[in-house]
């Protein structure tokens, strides 16, 4: 008797869920900036353990602070076998934490599945092209709905 082997299906994740919003965040080392938001992105099943190593390694070598108060962290290509599927999270700063010789307000760590990373740079890119919601992100006084509404369009469901 023949069996066809079953591939695991996981099921699609939203790119943001509202427990990946951490706001009014103290001052760390970026070191343990990234590590807070990877593991909150292993936490929710987005990656493997190995990809938190992964931003830390990409950091070393090529800085992810955009300007405007903004880093975005993910980690570097070969890891991309760690990404089990795309998903941010947010961490926000109202203080500022030091990234390299600048301050990060937010820092939104990134895990994009394939080409997927391109398109969450691009909507990211655009949120902070638009003035009032790039002010609202970056303010230290939004809280984690508005930062929801902002990132995805949606309203939070309660």
């Amino acid at each position: 008797m023949l069996f066809k082997s079953r591939k695991k299906v996981e099921e699609k994740k939203e790119l943001l869920y509202r427990e990946n919003i951490r706001v009014n965040c103290r001052p760390d080392t970026q070191e343990n900036v990234i590590r807070k938001v990877g593991q909150m992105l292993a936490d929710s099943g987005y990656v493997d353990q190995p990809y938190v190593d992964a931003m830390l390694e990409r950091e070393r070598s090529l800085s992810t602070y955009m300007g405007s108060g903004l880093a975005l962290p993910h980690g570097v290509e070969q890891a991309k076998k760690e990404i089990r599927s795309s998903g941010i999270a947010v961490m926000v700063f109202p203080e500022g934490t030091p990234w390299g010789d600048e301050q990060a307000k937010v820092v939104i760590g990134i895990a994009g599945v394939g080409e997927e990373h391109l398109d969450i740079l691009s909507v990211i890119a655009d949120k902070m092209m638009d003035e009032k919601a790039a002010a609202e992100l970056t303010s230290g006084t939004a809280d984690a709905d508005t930062i929801y509404r902002i990132l995805t369009g949606k309203e939070q469901i309660s």
